[in-house]
């Protein structure tokens, strides 16, 4: 097998790991999930993981690495701080019983007994809250928010958005997607010094 093949192969099993991990939860994924629903042998699983843990941790730091490449596209853009926010609370957000909330749930849940899981949340977490932070000190620089604690108001915001998905993906119908965004609209408003329909 050429590097590029390798390297090819191990994209396509993170992947699959990430879907078969959201699908079925932590604790009823096995390897041999993996590697049926890769269509690959169990032995070439473990070539590239050798233990179930490795895979879980690489899987999780592999849809980490993909949530953070679509936070640093909005961070790099030319948008003001304000269109960057909105496009922010979008990535944020839930759009529902969604199959990637699942595994960051789960994941949160492993990272209590997991060292390699929690050092993958923690950075997913700390980026989260550093580029918020960084959106709404740009806004008040600009005049366009007002805040005294940028870095406090970019903790209170992922912490309201993080609880309000937690319910939402663990609890079918409990909450409507619309209330869960009205609510957060409103939070980041007062947190800013803006109108709720701004972040429409």
């Amino acid at each position: 097998m050429t590097r590029r093949a390798a390297e090819v192969r191990l994209d396509s099993l993170l992947r699959t790991a990430c879907d078969v991990i959201a699908a079925r939860g932590l604790a009823n994924t096995r390897t041999a999930d993996v590697a049926e629903a890769a269509g690959v042998s169990q032995a070439l699983v473990f070539y590239h993981f050798a233990t179930k843990e490795r895979l879980v941790a690489q899987a999780f730091a592999y849809a980490a690495e993909q949530d953070l490449a679509r936070l640093d596209v909005v961070h790099r853009s030319t948008a003001s701080p304000l269109v960057k926010l909105k496009k922010l609370l979008r990535l944020y957000a839930p759009p529902g019983r969604t199959r990637s909330w699942a595994m960051w749930i789960d994941g949160w849940s492993e990272s209590l007994r997991t060292p390699e899981l929690e050092k993958v949340s923690r950075r997913l977490d700390l980026r989260r809250r550093e580029g918020l932070g960084e959106v709404i000190s740009a806004g008040v620089e600009d005049g366009v928010f007002t805040c005294d604690d940028p870095a406090g108001a970019a903790w209170r915001i992922n912490a309201l958005i993080d609880g309000l998905a937690v319910q939402l993906a663990v609890h079918d119908r409990v909450l409507p997607r619309r209330q869960l965004t009205e609510w957060v609209r409103l939070s980041v408003a007062r947190e800013l010094g803006l109108v709720a329909g701004q972040l429409d």
